[in-house]
């Protein structure tokens, strides 16, 4: 059975272990790290399965310039699971619960730069659409957004600027 909570402060060292291993690499470890010390980890969950931590999703605050601050964006960043337990449905169980918990702290709308047959599943679509752009040389495809409140996005345009953090992996 898997349980989805939020992340406490004993599991940093199982989200590290989780990051590092899901993508070869320690970036987004230390990422995840570097948004939890600024205060920027607004919506951060672990997968269990038998009472082992084995995927964890983070939504961090994310700018729109030209919308001001009357509108709420987060970024889905990173996503992991273990490798082991991936393709079990353990990575859609987590951004189903994040994507509840950002509506039920008021996020109006989520971004992702993420692989492009995955995430539509959830409703993202390319940002373009919505006339966004990512900061980072990116491919259209591969950037993509979702309303959380409908119409979040409706006349907004723009580039979308991540925390700082992002900006070392």
């Amino acid at each position: 059975m898997i349980v989805i909570r939020s992340e406490g402060e004993g599991d940093r060292l199982g989200v590290r272990g989780i990051n590092e291993a899901a993508f070869g690499q320690p970036a987004e470890a230390d990422l995840v790290d570097a948004l939890r010390s600024a205060g920027a980890a607004e919506v951060s969950l672990v997968a269990e399965a038998d009472g082992q931590i084995v995927g964890h999703i983070l939504f961090s605050p994310v700018s729109l310039a030209e919308a001001g601050k009357s509108l709420k964006i987060s970024a889905l960043a990173p996503l992991a699971v273990l490798p082991p337990y991936q393709r079990r449905g353990i990575g859609s169980l987590l951004v189903k619960q994040g994507l509840e918990d950002c509506r039920r702290v008021g996020v109006q709308a989520v971004v992702v730069l993420g692989h492009p047959d995955y995430y539509p599943r959830f409703g993202f679509r390319r940002a373009s659409a919505f006339g966004l752009r990512c900061e980072f040389n990116t491919p259209d495809e591969a950037f993509m957004a979702l309303e959380l409140t409908p119409s979040a996005l409706s006349g907004k345009s723009g580039t979308i600027k991540y925390h700082d953090a992002f900006k070392g992996i």
